[in-house]
Order: structure tokens, then sequence, then C-alpha cells
């Protein structure tokens, strides 16, 4: 007869292994409770008041309700967006620095200027937020009724017309160099640090003409300070129905929509990634939410497609994308 201290041991051998493989979940759940127990950092690579600021505060301010945490949104609007992107990468996976960024900051400058990151290996995506063309606006009193005309004179100036741009490499730069293309019209590019100050020279006669996120442009459209002459879209924008595509207004197929991202440092833990994508989903279908981003012109992807992998697709395929434009434009990269 075998001692009753070995039966025993015996009989509690499935329930160890069984206690052994629940182990490792359950620190994992203790982990994802634990997670955020401080204040979270939003670095937005842009001025404050542009498009991926506005959606970066309305997610933030929804978001510390969801997390029980307060959310800091933190402009770095230098270097092209690099710095700020740069410094998201180099912070510790931990689920305490989120970057918020575009089609400019998450693409176009990393090829246009030197970087020590990748923009598609060195995040984990969180998800695709929002999207919005590309308008093509100018000043009130430049003597153009549609693009067409506009085309025409500029092309009558012996040094060209004006036009905003970002900087060596932004996006207005890159379309304004594929626009020259296109029609061959000449562009003088006139930099500034961010679309607000750009608008108000618009506003103000100082420069011709200006290619920018149509977000950023409905308010001064809806109070007629500026003229409106194109979405660049194959189809009318919702939120300036009269404001015709550029097609339709006799310009080039020149196409460009802008987006919205949200990523965290590779590495991240995936139940903090899951954590703070629930959040996002959350926050993104509150109605208030929701107005404060389609009142400045932009619209939310489809829920199905506002995931990690959605973004990490929607992100490669742009790449691709501004890769051809850049190259079709002639645009020597550093």
């Amino acid at each position: 007869m075998k001692p009753r201290w070995r039966t025993v041991s015996w009989l509690h051998k499935p329930v160890i292994a069984l206690l052994a493989a629940m182990l490792p979940a359950s620190i994992q759940a203790a982990r994802a409770q634990d997670y955020p127990s401080r204040p979270i950092t939003i670095i937005v690579p842009l001025v404050a008041g542009g498009s991926v600021d506005v959606v970066a505060r309305a997610l933030a301010d929804r978001m510390k309700t969801t997390l029980g945490q307060p959310i800091v949104v933190e402009n770095i609007p230098t270097a092209a967006g690099t710095l700020g992107v740069a410094r998201v990468a180099q912070s510790a996976p931990d689920g305490y620095t989120i970057g918020m960024g575009d089609q400019t900051t998450n693409i176009v400058s990393s090829l246009m200027n030197p970087v020590r990151y990748d923009v598609l290996k060195d995040f984990e995506p969180i998800a695709l937020l929002s999207t919005s063309p590309v308008a093509l606006v100018a000043r009130k009193t430049l003597p153009a009724a549609d693009v067409k005309q506009l085309v025409g004179w500029l092309r009558e100036q012996p040094e060209g017309g004006t036009a905003g741009s970002f900087g060596q490499g932004s996006g207005p730069h890159i379309i304004g160099a594929a626009f020259q293309h296109l029609t061959g019209a000449k562009l003088r590019m006139i930099v500034y640090r961010g679309s607000p100050l750009a608008l108000q020279d618009i506003v103000g006669d100082q420069i011709d003409m200006l290619f920018i996120e149509q977000s950023n442009m409905v308010s001064h459209h809806r109070g007629g300070t500026i003229k409106a002459h194109a979405v660049l879209a194959t189809k009318r924008s919702a939120a300036v129905p009269d404001v015709p595509t550029i097609e339709e207004a006799g310009g080039p197929p020149l196409h460009v929509m802008t987006w919205r991202g949200m990523w965290l440092p590779k590495g991240t833990p995936a139940h903090i990634v899951g954590k703070l994508h629930a959040a996002v989903i959350e926050a993104l279908a509150d109605p208030a939410v929701q107005k404060r981003i389609t009142e400045v012109g932009q619209e939310l992807v489809p829920r199905e497609q506002q995931t990690g992998e959605s973004l990490a697709a929607h992100h490669k395929a742009e790449m691709e994308k501004w890769t051809a434009m850049i190259k079709a434009a002639g645009i020597k990269t550093d």
C-alpha cells in the first residue's frame, strides 16, 4: 500500500499543472489592470490647432475618462515632424507615450529627411482614425474663377505665383511640385511653420495659393475669407459640397487624401496596445467626439477600419503612393 502522502501528491499534480498554466494569464491580467497608473502623453509632431491636433485633443478628453488618468497633448512642430516622431520611437514601450501623426509626419518627412527610425517597423499601430481630402485654396483677390483660369494666370506671371509650404519635402511642397509637373505652371514656395500661419497670409493677400487639408480650411471657406477652388478628390466632400473636384474645376487628375493615425513605440506589450485601442474605439463612438471631428471637415473611417491592422496596411500603401509622387515630381531627397 502506497503512503498516503504520495497518493495526495499524485492527485494534486493535475491541479498544480493547471495552476502553472493559468499563471501567465493571471500575470497578464494583473498587468492590464495596473495600466495606466500615471499620466499619458500624446505627442503631436505638428502645430497646435491643426487637423492632427484637433483629433488628438478630442480623443484625449474622452480617453482620460475611460483610462482613469490625465492625458497631456504635447506639440513638437519642428524639423518637419521628425523630432516628434523620433521622440515616440525612442520612448519606453510602456504605453505612456503615444504618437499621433499623418501622411506628412509619418511618411513624407521620413522620405525627404535623414531619420534614425523606420516609420513602418519601429512603431505599434493602434488605429486609423480619420480622413479628409487636400484642398486648393487661393486669396480672394486673385483673378481666377476656377483651377483652369488659375493655371492660366500662373503661367502669365514672370516669376510664377506664390504658394505656401511647410518646408522642403512637406506635403504642400510635394503636391505643389506635382501640380507644376502636371500643369506647366510655375510656383514659388513660401515656407511657414504650419497651416494657421499660411492661411493667415492667404486671407491677408500675402501669398497666392495653398494646398491644404480640407479640415484646416473649412472655417475660412464658410466665412468667405478665401477662395476654395477644388478638393483633390474624385468626388465632392460632404463637409464642403459646394467646392468642386479638381477635374470639375478644370484641373489635372491630382488626388491626395490626408489621414490620421495613432501609434506606440515598437515592443509595447499587447495588453497595453489592446487597452488603448479599446479606449480609442470608445472615444470615436462618442457623439461629442464625432461632432468635434466632423465639424472641422474630417470624416471618421468606418468602424471596421479603426484598427491597428488597417492602419498598418494603409500606411504601407500610402508610403508607396507618396514615394511614386515624389519621384514623378522630380524632387530630390536628402
